[in-house]
C-alpha cells in the first residue's frame, strides 16, 4: 500500500494510478520477446566498452560506465515513454562532469568521487522535478543552433583530450582547447611509440568495422582483440597503459550526504547538464517514436524518468546517464520492441560485472580512447552548419559565438554564452517583430504586405497597419515607431489608419497605456483610427481599459474588408455583433 501511495503522490497528474505498471508491460505480447531479446543483447555488447570509454571522459575508472549502464537503464526501462531510448552514459554529459568537478577535486579522489555523485543526483533531482512541475518547456531556451556549436566544440575537446592516451604522453587535465593543444606541443616529442601504434591500430579496426561490418560490434570485437594481444605479448611491461584491476561483483548502493554548500557548487553545471541530456534524449526518442506510431512520447514524464535514472545513477555512485543517439538507433534497428530491450542490455552488464570484470585487466587506455574518438566523431554535424549558414545566418552566428566559447573559454563559460544569446534572441524577436503595411489584392478580400506583393490596391490616405507579435511593454514604442514611419513614408495625407490586430494575441497594461497616448496624438492630427481582426482577449482588455469608448464602438470590424467598405459609406452600421463582443458583456467572444 506505501509503494503504490508514493507512486500516486510521485506521478499524478502525470500517470493513473492504475496505469503505474507501464503499457508494454501490462499488454506484453509473448513473440516481441524474441525481438526484445536480440537487441538487449546487441546494445549490451555495444554497451561494455563505450560505458568503460565514456567513464575516462568523467575522470572516473572504467567499472562506474558498466554501473551507470545497469540500474539505471532498468530504472527508464520503467517509467519512460520510448520503447527504444537507450539510456546510459554519455560523452558529453561525461565532459561536462569532469569539466565541473575537476575545478573543485583533484580526479581520483575521494572528494572527486563525492563530488560526481552528489552532481549527479542533483542532475536527477532537478529533472524529476522540472517534469513533475510539468517545466519541461525550459529546454526550449537552449537553441538548436546553441546546441550544435555547442556539441561541434565539446567534440572536439573531448578529441583532443584523448589524445593523451593515444600517444601515451602525461597532460593535465584542462576544458580549454588552446591549453590542450599547446600541452601536446610539447609533450608530442615524448609520444611512446608502441601506444600509438595500438591506438591507431585501433581507429583504423573501428572504422573497418563501421564500414565494412556495420552489423558486428566493432568496439567490442576490437576490445576483445587488444586484450588478447597485449596479455600475450604483455604490451603492459613495455609500457602501454592498461585498465589494471577492475573491482568484481554487482554495484552497491550509497546514500551519500549533501550539505548546502555543495549543493549551490554544483547546481548551476547540474541544471546545464540536466537539460542537455534531456534534449539529446528527447530527441533521439522523438526521432524514432515519429516511425513507430504504436506510442507516444510525454516530454514531461520523460523527464521524470530520466531524473530517476540520475537519481539511481548517483546511488550507484556512477556517471550521469542520457538517452545516447548510436545506442538508441541500433536497438531500434535490432528490433527492440520495448522497454525489455533495455532490461536485457542491463542484465547482460550486471553479467559482466559479475564474471567478466577480470577479462579487462589488460585492456589498453589507447584502445578506449579510439573508441570515444569513433563514437563522439559523429557529433560534429557540418551539413547541419552549412544548413544554418543558407538559411538563416543569424542562427549561424549564434552557433559560431557558442562554440568559439565552449571552445576557448571552457564548458561552462560555452553553455552561459549558449543560454545568454537564446535569451537575448528572444527578447529581440519579441521587441522587434514583423510588421507589415498592407494593400488589397485586386478583384479580392484579401490584403498582403506592400513590401512583398507588387500592384495591390492602397486607398488614397488610408494606412492598414498590421503588427505580428503580442503588444507589451518591450515592444509597443517599436509598434508606435513603425506606425509613425509608415505613414512619414506615403506621399498621400493619411487621414485614416487602420490597425489589423490579427496577430496580436495579448496586451498588456503598458501597452495600452502607450496605446492610449497614440490614439491623442493621432486625434490632434485628424488622423481616424479603425481596429479589424481583434481577439478575444484583447477585446476585453481595451473595453476594461476604456479604449473601446475612446475608439468609439463604430470604429471595430471584423475585416479589413468591413472596415474600408465602412469608408467607402457601403457599410452604414457598425460597432455590434462579433467585432465588439467580449467577456465583459453577455456574448462571449
Amino acid at each position: 500500500m506505501l509503494y503504490l501511495w508514493c507512486c500516486r503522490f510521485i506521478f499524478t497528474p502525470h500517470l493513473r494510478p492504475s496505469s503505474f505498471i507501464p503499457d508494454w508491460i501490462r499488454d506484453y505480447p509473448r513473440t516481441d520477446f524474441r525481438f526484445d531479446l536480440v537487441a538487449g543483447l546487441t546494445v549490451g555488447v555495444m554497451l561494455i566498452p563505450q560505458g568503460m570509454a565514456y567513464a575516462l571522459i568523467a575522470g572516473l575508472p572504467p567499472i562506474y560506465g558498466l554501473y551507470a549502464s545497469t540500474l539505471p537503464a532498468i530504472v527508464y526501462a520503467w517509467f519512460g515513454t520510448s520503447r527504444q531510448l537507450s539510456v546510459g552514459p554519455g560523452a558529453l554529459t561525461a565532459l561536462l562532469t569532469a569539466a565541473s568537478i575537476g575545478l573543485i577535486a583533484q580526479t581520483g579522489t575521494s572528494e572527486y568521487f563525492l563530488l560526481v555523485t552528489l552532481l549527479v543526483l542533483i542532475v536527477g533531482l532537478i529533472q524529476f522535478m522540472l517534469g513533475w512541475l510539468r517545466l519541461g518547456f525550459l529546454v526550449h531556451f537552449l537553441s538548436h543552433p546553441v546546441i550544435l556549436g555547442f556539441t561541434t566544440a565539446a567534440v572536439m575537446i573531448i578529441g583532443l583530450s584523448q589524445c593523451k592516451h593515444l600517444l601515451g604522453i602525461p597532460m593535465s587535465q584542462t576544458q580549454h582547447v588552446q591549453e590542450i593543444i599547446k600541452a601536446l606541443a610539447y609533450g608530442i616529442q615524448k609520444t611512446h611509440l608502441p601506444t600509438l601504434a595500438m591506438g591507431g591500430a585501433g581507429l583504423i579496426l573501428l572504422v573497418l568495422f563501421q564500414r565494412l561490418f556495420p552489423r558486428i560490434p566493432g568496439a567490442l570485437a576490437v576490445v576483445a582483440l587488444s586484450i588478447l594481444v597485449t596479455w600475450i605479448w604483455r604490451f603492459d611491461l613495455q609500457g602501454i597503459s592498461i585498465v589494471g584491476q577492475i573491482p568484481q561483483g554487482l554495484p552497491r548502493l550509497h546514500f551519500t550526504g549533501m550539505n548546502v554548500g555543495h549543493f549551490l557548487t554544483l547546481f548551476p553545471t547540474a541544471f546545464a547538464i540536466a537539460l542537455i541530456s534531456f534534449m539529446e534524449s528527447t530527441a533521439v526518442a522523438r526521432t524514432i517514436q515519429a516511425r513507430h506510431k504504436s506510442y507516444k512520447v510525454i516530454p514531461n514524464r520523460e523527464l521524470m524518468a530520466i531524473g530517476l535514472a540520475n537519481i539511481a545513477s548517483g546511488l550507484l555512485r556512477a556517471t550521469p546517464v542520457t538517452g545516447g543517439m548510436s545506442r538508441s538507433m541500433v536497438n531500434d534497428q535490432a528490433g527492440a520492441r520495448s522497454g525489455m530491450a533495455s532490461i536485457v542490455s542491463a542484465l547482460l552488464i550486471l553479467l559482466t560485472l559479475i564474471l567478466l570484470t577480470p577479462v579487462f585487466y589488460y585492456l589498453p587506455h589507447a584502445i578506449l580512447a579510439a573508441v570515444i574518438l569513433v563514437a563522439v566523431v559523429k557529433l560534429i554535424r557540418l551539413d547541419d552548419m552549412r544548413r544554418l549558414w543558407m538559411l538563416d545566418r543569424k542562427d549561424f552566428w549564434m552557433m559560431a559565438a557558442t562554440f568559439a566559447g565552449t571552445l576557448f573559454l571552457g564548458i561552462s563559460a560555452g553553455i552561459i554564452i549558449g543560454v545568454l544569446l537564446s535569451l537575448a534572441w528572444i527578447i529581440f524577436e519579441a521587441s522587434y517583430p514583423h510588421h507589415a503595411e498592407l494593400g488589397r489584392v485586386p478583384g479580392t478580400h484579401s490584403f498582403r504586405n506592400v513590401r512583398r506583393f507588387s500592384n495591390l490596391d492602397i486607398p488614397e490616405g488610408v494606412l492598414i497597419f498590421r503588427y505580428d507579435a503580442p503588444l507589451f511593454f518591450a515592444n509597443i514604442n517599436r509598434f508606435d515607431e513603425a506606425l509613425h514611419e509608415y505613414m512619414s513614408k506615403r506621399t498621400d495625407a493619411i487621414r485614416t489608419v487602420i490597425l489589423d490586430m490579427e496577430s496580436i494575441s495579448s496586451i498588456d497594461s503598458s501597452a495600452l497605456d502607450v496605446l492610449d497616448d497614440m490614439l491623442d496624438e493621432l486625434a490632434k492630427k485628424n488622423v481616424r483610427v479603425l481596429v479589424t481582426e481583434v481577439k478575444g482577449p484583447v477585446r476585453d482588455k481595451l473595453y476594461s481599459s476604456g479604449l473601446t469608448g475612446k475608439l468609439g464602438a463604430g470604429h471595430f470590424f471584423v475585416t479589413n474588408e468591413d472596415a474600408l467598405r465602412f469608408l467607402q459609406g457601403d457599410l452604414d452600421t457598425s460597432g455590434s455583433g462579433f467585432a465588439l463582443q467580449t467577456n465583459a458583456n453577455p456574448t462571449e467572444g
